[in-house]
């Protein structure tokens, strides 16, 4: 790709103690592009994200950033006793003469970004904890959206959905990418990852194996990389 990428990690290494969780990751993510990252348990995932995040630092190695990132971890992090237009606004609450909270702004904004999403949620000032496990994925996507960041980072975002809000989810994420924004999801589900992302990094033992454009592949190779049946090259 011509562009410069909107994420890059180059040879990123993370130790714990003595253990190591990641010996050499490597990603570029692009604008307009979704980017997938597979790999089986331990394979660094985890890891991965947060360092991204920045809940953990890297011990070696790069992570260029251009560009702020919202992310929809795969707990979602939703206030249950809390509101959907409350849930959509947290961090980033809309306030009046920068003291007073704007109920009215920050519920006309929470419905506003329903809308364009084609979300249906209810009103939104249900509570969370009423709404089904599809419903509180896409609030948790929806307040990403809402933060209107160049990078988007989504964990299983289809983990323990129903076939209907699996394809509703995969429908945000396609409008995302016509959006230009560059997204990166986490997922075990490479039927999702080969119906929407573009391209598809395969970690393993907490190394990049290889990326893959997925045009350019199929599920035995990637599922090969996975495993270590096929050795990737980067």
């Amino acid at each position: 790709m011509a562009a410069a990428a909107a994420l890059q990690l180059r040879g990123v290494r993370k130790y714990f103690g003595s253990v190591s969780a990641l010996e050499d990751v490597r990603l570029d993510a692009y604008a307009g592009e979704v980017h997938a990252i597979v790999g089986d348990n331990g394979a660094g995932k985890s890891t991965t994200i947060k360092i991204v995040t920045g809940i953990h630092r890297a011990d070696e190695g790069e992570v260029l950033v251009n560009g702020g990132i919202a992310v929809v971890y795969q707990d979602l992090a939703l206030v249950e006793c809390l509101d959907i237009a409350h849930n959509m606004a947290l961090g980033n609450l809309p306030r009046r003469f920068g003291i007073v909270l704007d109920r009215r702004r920050m519920e006309r904004e929470a419905a506003e970004v329903l809308r364009d999403l084609k979300v249906r949620v209810g009103n939104v000032r249900t509570p969370v904890g009423l709404l089904s496990g599809g419903q509180r994925q896409v609030v948790a996507v929806a307040r990403a959206v809402r933060m209107d960041k160049p990078i988007m980072l989504l964990d299983e975002p289809t983990a323990a959905l129903g076939v209907q809000e699996t394809a509703h989810v995969g429908d945000i994420i396609d409008e995302l990418r016509a959006a230009g924004k560059a997204v990166i999801i986490v997922s075990h589900d490479l039927d999702f990852v080969f119906a929407h992302a573009d391209r598809v990094t395969v970690l393993r033992l907490g190394r990049t194996v290889g990326t893959r454009t997925v045009a350019d592949t199929g599920r035995e190779e990637i599922v090969g990389m996975i495993t270590g049946a096929i050795k990737g090259e980067l």
